[in-house]
Order: C-alpha cells, then structure tokens, then sequence
C-alpha cells in the first residue's frame, strides 16, 4: 500500500548532516540474484550540525541486513538498532572521536526492475546511484553533501563477471580459487554516494589516449556488449573532442588517469556521469552510418560531452542538496550546447535548444506541475529531473554569460572553481563567483531560480520622425503558477537590433548613454514597464528583438505579415531571422484554424509562398539551417499559442499549408532534392550533413502531394538508402501517406534491423507517431510484438512515449481512447519502474488545456490512476499535482 501522505522534502528544512564519513571501503561478492555487500565506513560527528541526537540514521531501502559491526567490536545486537523501511537507526555511537561502521547486507540485482541501485540488464551488472539508489545497495547516509574517499573491490566468476569496473583508478587485482576473480578500485577524490558505479559482466573494450594540455596521458575504453564493438568509433572521438574542448574553453584538464564509459541497453536516463566511469544508455554511445541518424551522431557528441564536462560542473564540485539540482545540471547543460555549436553550426543548434523549450519547457511551467529551476519542496526528487531544471537552468546560465559577457563569464567560472573546488554548494555560490569576478550585482537576477513560470514580455514601438528617434517600451508579466499567486519583476537581459528599410543594419545608439553606435544592444529590462529610447534614425527601422533568443520569455509585438516576410529574407541574426518565418507561418496557420472552427474554405496567404520561394532562391553555405527555414511550426507549438486546444484543425491547418506550399513549389523543391540526392554515406561534414537534411525536407514536402511520381521516389530513396538519416526519412514519407507500399516497406526494415535494438526503437516510434487514421490500432498491435518489453525503457519510450507525446492527434482523440491506454500502461509499469511510469503521466498533466469534453475523459484517468493499489510516490506526486486547482 502506498502511505497516504507521502513525506514532502522542503527545502527550508534544510540542515548539515550530522555525521561526516571520510572514508568507504565496498567489497562486492557478485551475484545475479544475491549480491553480498560489505561496506566498512570512517565516520565522526560533524562539528557544524547543531543535532543533539547520538544515534546515526543512515538511509537503505529493499536491503536484507546481515550483520553491524561497531569499532571492529562484536556485532550489534538487535536492540542496539532500529531498522525500518527505508532507514536503519543505530544508537548511542561514538560522538567524540572517529569510529568504524561495517555492515552487510545483500541485495537481489535480477529482481531489480526499477533500475535504481544494482541491477542486470542484458546479463550485465550495472549500477544507477543519482538521485538516491545508493541506498538500494547498502546503508548510507544518502545525500550529496556528504562526500567520501571510495575505494571498491569486486569478487565474481571469471566466466559470468570477466570484467569488473567501478570509480577511479585500478590499484589491485587477483585470482581466487573457485574460478572467481576480484578487482580494487580507487577514488582519490571526495565524492558523494550518487557517484559511485560498478559494472560487471562480459563486455568487448574499445581503447585509446588523450595528452592533456600540460602533457598527462589518460587512457579512454569504451566498454560495449560484443555485437557493437563497431559502434564505437564515433563515441570515442566525441569524447576527446569534449576533453579538448573544455580544455579551451574553461580551462578544465581531466584529473584521474583513466576515463571509462558503458553502455548498457537497459537505462531510465540517457547517461549518467559517475566519477571515472560514466554509465550510458546506449542510445547515446552506439552509431554507425547505416544504424545511425544525423541527428543520433550529433546527440552522441552532446551526451558524451555533457557527462564528461560534469567531471567539474558536478563531481568536483557538486551540490550541496538535490534542491540545487539546476547548479550542475543548468550549467552543464549551458556547456553542451555551447560545445555542439561549435562543432556543428550554432545557428542551428540555438534554434534547436530554442524549440525544445518552447515546445516542452514552457508547457511545464504553464502546467500544475510548474517549479522555479531551484525548487523549493518536492516529494520524489526523480520528479524533478526536468526541462526546467536542465533546459531553462541553462538558459539562466546564458543570461548570466550574455549580461557579463564571455570575458567575464570566463573569469566567474574560474573563480567558482577556484572558490569551490572539492565542495557541495548551492546556486548561490555560483552566481556569487559571477558577482565576484565581475563587479556586478545580480541580487534581483537571483528571482530566475526561485520564481516559476515563463515571463511574459509586451513591446510597443514609437517612430517620432522630426527628433528621429525610436521608443521601445517593454512590459514584463509573469503569470500565477502553483504556490506562487504574485510574481516580482525579473532581471531580465533583450537583446535588440535595427534593419534599414533595405535590409541594411541600422547603428543603434541609446539615448543618454556615452557608448559608441553597436549593431545590436543588450537592453536589461529590470521594472514592471521601462522605456528604451533610440536616436540618430533618419528612417523607422524594423526592430530585430530578442536577437537570440536572449531570454525565455514569450514576446508579444503586433508585426504584419510583409514585416514578417521582410526580417525573413533580410534580418542578419540567424535565430530571429528563423523566428520570422515561424511567426508568418504561425499567423498563417492560427487564420486557417479559426476559418475550420467556423466552416470556411481554407485559402493561404500568398505571402508565405512569395515568403518561401524567395528563400529557396537564396544561396546558402549553412545547408542545415536552410533546411530550417523551410520547416513549419510544430502541431505542438501551435497548440501552445492557444487558449483551448483543438487538434483536429490545428492538424488540418499544418497540413493544408504544407501541401500548398509542395504543390506551388513543386518544381523548386524536387531541383533542391535532385541537387543534394548523392551518395555520402560515412560523411558527417557539416557539407554532407546539410545535404541530407535539405535533401530530406524537400521530401517530406513532396511527400504530401501523394502521386505515383513521388511514391516512387520516396521507394526508390528508401530501397537504396546506404545510411539510416536517408533510410528514415523515405520510410517516415511512406509511412504518413497512402503509400500502396508501406506495410512492405515497414516490414523490410524490421526484417533489415531486428537485430539491432536502437535501429527498431526508431521503427515502434516511426509508427507510433504516425498520423494514417488508423495509427491507435497500429500502436495496440505493437504492443503485442514480439520485440516490445515493458522492462525495457528505451522500448517503452520509443511506442508508449512517441504515441502520448509525439501524436497529438490520435492520442487526444475525441472518445479517450488515448487516454485510457495510457493510464493502462502507467498502472503497468508503477510496478515495474516507477521512474518510468511517472514519465509517462506527464502527458495527462495539461488536461486544462483542452475542450470540456477532453478535459473530463483525461481527468478520470488522471483519478484513475490516482485510486491504483501500491502506487508509488512517484506517480503519486505527478498525477495528485495534476489533479489540484492551479493557482489563480
């Protein structure tokens, strides 16, 4: 049974811990279904912790207790420890000096489903410790402000466990008799127990050496299951072009001698950065050009990034409690994509950090599960691994770079790391180093991590001709957000532009200040209402604003249509230039939405065709960004921009656009795809890469025009594909159309692929986001494969998770049936990986959204849910948030 009231963690409740442990030695006995844990832990009172208690808590969940051994004395007797549920209570310890803690305990990896702690996955044993499965494998005090020196030995077959990995360095090994082997690792840097890894099973290595800057050799492995020893490459060089990066970038060497990483096929995360030994999914570490997308090259070099620039933006320096969650994880999230912008294009890597948040981000934070980037109370952390901690984390950290520039960026984190090295702080101390460093008060900045909710910004423009000047007023609004009815006016930095009427850059001087003209200027609205006032235009210039995407915020400026279309063929900022195009195609689409909702005939606008074709017209060096030009605001976007939901003519609207825009365009787009149709395989220059991505939408957008021409030139793509971007995107053309060869088609792939477990993840997920009538029927069918397993996060992810959050459409069908698979598949799954289920109820969570008759059929599921035996806390704190009245 779950507890009624589940406990809720607040922040101000916050308090040292009252033992410190300056030391853990772990011997492992390997088992599948009984691990034999031995921990022998160096304590003391902590001299900082105003507790008078003297009995020490330690915190351990689905252990079975073998013995506690106190000083190395005789075992505890029983009535020396209390052990309940989720905690063991030891009383009377020493208060004055050190003392020694042994306990054992053993531990079930096979019956582990949740994947948190020690588990199997594909025979495998692996561990997940963040935030809080470390005490799923042996008694802790579990928090990430107790930090310790580990060192770890692992005892297990030679046949079952060859090898056998944890934290840090290999300092010893040996032979034992019995066939069983054993291991002694390292770590000689304080770290918390949410860092600590083991891995042991049969794995193929891959291995390498990066020389530091100042000359340190550190080997690489990258350890795989042997049927994707191939798949390696890509990872291993993405890995040294992070270390080199960060190198260059902040300053940041690696400091232990080895670097290690796993992928593991059974993973609630995408990777995890524990010390010296990064776990993966392995999504995120195998690609080869024929099982492997673009898109999944460049994901690879981002994740293999993120977790390696952890290595100081979270493990040397950590947080102080999972409230400050957004310290490491904003901040590094902030490194990555700066780091995949400069590998790739930053054009384009800013408009795809911008969509995400916009799409997703910005619908948390309008939800009933809306929370600041440093939240103030939860009751299962894992629930606040969110979009909001690491996407909009990362747009505070940029919005500290932009208002401090990159100089002084540079020198705050220098100092951060020089202040806080080997230390757990808090999002504070951050932004202090920032101050520190920079002369600079941040103090009313400091609302972004405790204020909720997307901020909304109203720009108002006045030309006065005879003083030749421009007036911006800008006013800044936040909406109530659950347990924050009032919001304080943010700090927040707009970044502004100015065009001549000739598309040329107009100088932009503010009156009353001294600082010479600039192309662009950083304005720093502070108040409710300010007033920025330009001087020196002859002419009204056209306003380029929020260059960047400078803060995130959603802006309201009333622009027509020719403005629009003007700033898309001429604004010099490339994200503002792309938002133009998304703004014209969004008006476009909004009309159309109210022309079905009222029944008349649908028509488009001839300036978004005269809009695109000069687009296509223009030459392009980034062929990648053209691409994003091309493309139409999302269904989810769109839905966004709406007061009530309506799926159903924002599907026919977005459609009908894009098959007006094939059909006028046709000839231009099939010379685009014909021009960029080459065979490239195995080349991931930005050339290539731009090639297949024009080439691709040029196809999606013929692909709407469903003659037998197109049908066959999306076949012929398909059939004689050498790399998997090309092969997807001709399978995703016939798969959302009539094709009389789709189930041919479909079926070659699996047939093609069935041995590759990442490869059929794309084709459950082509399917379950497809948008033929009969998508529902296809996704309970699916559900029934033989290669679908419930047990298996990535599987659950690419059916259960592409149709809830990926379809709008047929998931918010009209007669719930969408719903109640869902809701069937998250009682499911609370009991195999509570984790996971939580996930999946995200997508029921902004049922307010939709039409009275949605709303009722989402929310009895909701309640549904709710009434469920044994559900977890978990899926307890997701669903009961949804249910409760939003702030007014």
């Amino acid at each position: 049974m779950r507890d009624s009231n589940p406990q809720t963690i607040y922040l101000k409740d916050y308090t040292v811990p009252e033992y410190l442990v300056h030391s853990v030695a772990l011997n492992f006995a390997l088992d599948d279904e009984n691990t034999l844990v031995s921990s022998r832990l160096t304590l003391s009172r902590n001299p900082a912790s105003q507790s008078r208690d003297t009995s020490l808590t330690l915190s351990g969940e689905n252990l079975k207790l073998i013995r506690i051994n106190l000083d190395d004395g005789s075992d505890l007797s029983k009535d020396r420890y209390l052990q309940t549920q989720d905690a063991l209570i030891i009383n009377e310890v020493p208060q004055q000096q050190r003392f020694v803690l042994t306990i054992e305990n053993t531990i079930n990896p096979k019956a582990n489903t949740a994947l948190e702690g020690l588990y199997l996955s594909n025979g495998m044993l692996c561990t997940q410790c963040e935030a809080e499965g470390f005490r799923k494998i042996t008694y802790f005090p579990d928090r990430p402000d107790v930090m310790s020196l580990f060192t770890t030995t692992l005892v297990g077959d030679k046949d079952r466990y060859p090898v056998l990995l944890s934290n840090g360095n290999k300092v010893a090994q040996g032979e034992l008799p019995d066939n069983r082997h054993w291991v002694t690792w390292e770590d000689p840097f304080n770290k918390p127990c949410y860092l600590f890894a083991l891995v042991a099973g049969r794995l193929e290595c891959i291995a390498d050496r990066f020389t530091t800057q100042s000359g340190r050799d550190i080997d690489l492995q990258i350890f795989v299951e042997k049927h994707d020893i191939d798949k390696c490459g890509h990872a291993m060089q993405s890995l040294k072009n992070a270390m080199r990066w960060d190198e260059q970038a902040y300053g940041r060497e690696y400091d232990l001698d080895l670097y290690m990483i796993v992928a593991v096929g059974h993973f609630n995360m995408g990777a995890m950065e524990n010390k010296g030994l990064n776990v993966f999914n392995t999504k995120f570490v195998l690609a080869r050009p024929d099982t492997a997308t673009d898109s999944d090259y460049e994901h690879i070099e981002g994740v293999i990034g993120h977790e390696y620039f952890h290595n100081w933006t979270g493990n040397r320096i950590t947080c102080r409690d999972w409230f400050q969650l957004s310290l490491k994880e904003g901040f590094t999230v902030f490194r990555d994509q700066e780091f995949t912008g400069d590998r790739t294009s930053k054009a384009v890597k800013r408009i795809e950090d911008v969509n995400m948040l916009r799409t997703r981000q910005f619908a948390e934070d309008a939800g009933p599960l809306a929370h600041p980037i440093r939240p103030d109370a939860y009751i299962e952390i894992n629930n606040f691994y969110t979009l909001t901690v690491y996407e909009k984390g990362a747009e505070v950290v940029r919005m500290i770079h932009t208002l401090v520039g990159a100089e002084g960026f540079r020198k705050g984190s220098d100092l951060y790391f020089e202040r806080h090295d080997g230390q757990a702080v808090t999002c504070d101390d951050f932004v202090n180093a920032m101050e520190a460093a920079n002369g600079v008060d941040l103090t009313q900045f400091r609302r972004w991590y405790a204020q909720a909710g997307t901020p909304a910004l109203a720009v108002q423009q006045c030309y006065d001709p005879s003083a030749q000047t421009l007036t911006l007023t800008i006013s800044q609004n936040c909406p109530p957000t659950p347990g924050q009815a009032i919001k304080e006016p943010l700090h927040i930095p707009v970044t502004v532009g100015l065009l001549n009427k000739d598309g040329s850059i107009a100088s932009c001087k503010l009156q009353g200040v001294t600082e010479p003209e600039r192309n662009e200027v950083i304005l720093q609205l502070t108040k409710p209402e300010q007033a920025f006032t330009f001087e020196g235009l002859a002419e009204q210039p056209v306003i380029s604003i929020l260059r960047g995407f400078s803060a995130p915020v959603k802006l309201t400026m009333e622009r027509s249509l020719g403005e629009l279309a003007f700033l898309l063929s001429y604004d010099s900022d490339t994200f503002n230039r792309w938002e133009a195009g998304q703004q014209l195609a969004g008006q476009i689409i909004t009309g159309l939405i109210a022309d079905i909702q009222s029944g008349k005939d649908m028509l488009v606008n001839p300036i978004m065709i005269n809009a695109f074709k000069q687009v296509l017209e223009q030459p392009w060096d980034d062929l990648s960004y053209f691409s994003l030009l091309l493309t139409l605001p999302s269904e989810t976007y769109l839905a966004e921009q709406m007061q009530v939901v309506d799926v159903e003519a924002i599907h026919a609207a977005r459609e009908f656009v894009t098959q007006t825009l094939a059909e006028q365009l046709q000839a231009q787009l099939h010379a685009l795809y014909l021009n960029n149709h080459r065979d490239e395989s195995g080349k991931f220059d930005a050339g290539a890469i731009g090639r297949r991505r024009i080439k691709n939408t040029c196809l999606s957008y013929l692909g709407k025009l469903g003659n037998k021409d197109i049908h066959q030139l999306s076949q012929q793509q398909f059939n004689t594909a050498k790399n998997m971007t090309d092969q997807m995107a001709a399978l995703t053309v016939i798969v959302n159309s009539p094709h009389p060869a789709k189930q041919q088609c479909l079926d070659s792939f699996y047939h093609q692929w069935q041995a590759e477990a990442l490869v059929i993840d794309k084709w459950f997920a082509l399917q379950a986001s497809g948008s033929m009538p009969d998508t529902f029927a296809t996704v309970q069918a699916l559900m029934q494969h033989p290669a679908f397993d419930l047990k298996n996060p990535n599987r659950v992810r690419s059916l259960i998770g592409a149709f809830s959050q990926s379809n709008p459409l047929h998931f918010h069908a009209a007669n719930g049936q969408g719903y109640r698979f869902l809701a069937d598949q998250i009682i499911a799954l609370n009991t195999l990986n509570p984790q996971i289920a939580s996930r999946m109820v995200g997508a029921l969570t902004s049922w307010r959204r939709y039409d009275e008759g949605r709303q009722a059929l989402i929310k009895a599921q909701l309640e549904r849910i709710m009434t469920t035996e044994a559900i977890s806390k978990d899926v307890y704190e997701v669903a009961s948030k949804s249910l409760a009245q939003q702030a007014q």
